[in-house]
């Protein structure tokens, strides 16, 4: 099959779950109200006892972003565990059609889908005082940065949810994408934290990702944090897609 009928059945694809996003408005619901419930909490429960240096709410808006991306994309592992339990996956195998636009379909489904409630997030932090001072080009790098963070945990939730037996382990086994960012900088600065907690804060993946985001819409130092977001965000990407890829091939073996 050529790369356009490719194309034209992965835009199909996507279709059909933007179409099933809509009709269970409860889906983007939750990944909307569990990041703002948050923000709502840090920013008027915690963040006046919180020394971060400048405004709370102007330092946590990154991490919070971050945070929907991780839940958004772990609705990901539930959805293709879904289609698998379902016998739709089998379906599908039966039709003419790129395996690979099944996977690409939910992927991109996810990308679109966590940028609009992104935006949501943000439009409501704006309103509770989030100041950013990025200009329109450090808006549109932002939203780069975004959209490669979820595209990267995207495919790796695609990976779990081919592992997983259904859609509840599916669902348990995304629990790191919401872990990840309380053991960062998206909440306190990493030197506050104990020696050990400290090291993997400044360490782990999601750590240089906010920076950049920090960075991007505060105007705060970047250093070397967007190599580093960029190259996390490839090599986890690559990672995922690569073990998807796999993983469906296996499942869909005749």
């Amino acid at each position: 099959m050529n790369t356009r009928l490719a194309v034209q059945d992965s835009a199909t694809m996507l279709s059909r779950n933007l179409r099933h996003t809509v009709r269970s408005p409860d889906t983007m619901l939750m990944t909307v109200a569990v990041p703002i419930a948050i923000l709502l909490m840090f920013a008027y429960v915690f963040g006046g006892a919180m020394n971060v240096g400048g405004a709370y709410i102007d330092y946590v808006v990154p991490g919070i972003i971050l945070l929907c991306a991780g839940f958004g994309s772990a609705t990901t592992a539930v959805s293709l565990a879904t289609d698998l339990t379902n016998g739709i996956i089998d379906r599908f195998r039966s039709m003419a059609i790129a395996r690979s636009s099944v996977l690409t379909g939910h992927v991109t489904e996810s990308v679109l889908r966590n940028l609009i409630t992104t935006t949501l997030v943000i439009l409501v932090a704006v309103a509770i005082g989030f100041r950013p001072t990025g200009d329109p080009l450090r808006w549109l790098a932002a939203y780069g940065i975004i959209a490669m963070f979820v595209l990267a945990l995207s495919w790796v939730a695609a990976a779990l949810g081919l592992l997983a037996k259904s859609p509840e382990a599916a669902n348990g086994a995304t629990f790191f994408f919401m872990f990840l960012p309380y053991v960062s900088s998206a909440f306190v600065p990493p030197q506050s934290m104990p020696s050990g907690l400290h090291w993997f804060a400044e360490n782990q993946p999601v750590t240089p990702v906010i920076e950049t985001l920090r960075g991007l819409l505060m105007g705060t130092p970047i250093g070397n944090s967007a190599l580093l977001a960029v190259l996390w965000c490839a090599g986890i990407g690559l990672a995922g897609y690569l073990a998807a890829g796999a993983l469906f091939r296996r499942r869909t073996k005749n």
